[in-house]
């Protein structure tokens, strides 16, 4: 079983990417946040 490593406190995409690290990348999602022209709340 592959053991998931979260990048919690990591800021640099180059170690990110280099140490195996898990990315999800939520541009589209921040875009689409951004383009609402109303308020969000979680």
């Amino acid at each position: 079983m592959n053991q998931t490593i979260y990048p919690i406190g990591i800021q640099d995409f180059e170690k990110i990417r280099k140490n195996g690290y898990l990315y999800i990348d939520k541009t589209v999602l921040i875009y689409q946040l951004v383009k609402i022209e109303s308020f969000y709340s979680s």
